[in-house]
């Protein structure tokens, strides 16, 4: 295969048999196109009405020094929301394995040829960095706002329902947090677990009828990076907020985890946090 053409999930490597190769080999990376899964939401290639990246975190990373002895690592990758292509998880999986018995001369020289690699198949830059397994960078760390998990709700509806999103009069500034996020591979089916975080500045969203939309995603079958930009046009939609950040930050899955954020231009953006399930 080569970058220049996205290719479609009826190749993918995800829910295949592979072998794992562990030398260095770029062609691994599959890129998809983001336009196909956007256009049913109204989005239209470059005219995105959000800005944010998808932040992914590999614990799987090692590759060899000159003299033959392994290095470990864990890397924090962030893939603007604008690029073109996502790269399919599975395959970016085993193209990091593709490192494992590679003889790579520096880390610098291994973030340099990660970036390029990446930057490839996604039609955009990547931001690459490298953590020692050690580092404080890592730690684990809480959401911020308020948990609306305790809220005693009935809920009978598990497809996404945009319809359970109410607001009232009053406008607000607040931060709200799931933890109750569940949604399934579009091509497996297993289950994605994670964790949601609404910032937002607008009229005060209904907290249990938040909470019901949250939950309507556990039977629904799409990629991390599509369940939030879906979060993120429904609550616009039916909320008009004048800012809005909404942040997944998803359990690892095979020694990666992604942490997509949609916001509205000009929003800061979310501080970096690890959370105890990732």
């Amino acid at each position: 295969m080569t970058h220049d053409r996205p290719e479609t999930l009826a190749k993918a490597p995800l829910g295949r048999e592979s072998a794992y190769p562990d030398r260095y080999d770029p062609a691994l990376l599959y890129p998809i196109a983001r336009a196909a899964n956007r256009a049913p939401l109204g989005i239209s290639d470059g005219a995105l009405p959000f800005v944010g990246e998808d932040e992914w975190h590999a614990f799987e990373v090692s590759w060899l020094t000159p003299r033959g002895k392994p290095v470990v690592a864990v890397a924090r990758f962030r893939l603007p929301a604008d690029s073109p292509n996502l790269i399919e998880s599975k395959s970016w999986k085993l193209y990091l394995n593709s490192y494992n018995q590679t003889r790579c001369a520096s880390r610098e020289e291994v973030i340099a040829t990660l970036e390029q690699d990446l930057a490839t198949a996604a039609g955009a830059p990547v931001s690459v960095e490298l953590f020692g397994v050690d580092d404080q960078a890592l730690a684990t760390q809480r959401l911020p706002g308020d948990c609306i998990d305790e809220l005693d709700v009935d809920i009978d509806a598990y497809t996404p329902d945009p319809a359970l999103l109410t607001v009232g009069e009053e406008i607000v500034e607040e931060t709200l947090h799931s933890h109750l996020l569940k949604s399934n591979c579009p091509v497996t089916g297993q289950p994605d677990w994670g964790s949601v975080l609404i910032r937002y500045r607008g009229p005060r969203l209904d907290r249990e009828g938040l909470l019901k939309y949250l939950v309507s995603y556990r039977q629904h079958q799409d990629f991390h990076e599509h369940c939030v930009e879906h979060i993120f046009t429904d609550l616009m939609a039916r909320a008009c907020p004048e800012r809005l950040l909404v942040l997944a930050r998803y359990v690892r899955r095979g020694g990666l985890d992604i942490s997509p954020w949609r916001a509205t231009p000009g929003e800061r953006p979310p501080e970096p946090l690890r959370l105890a399930r990732q």
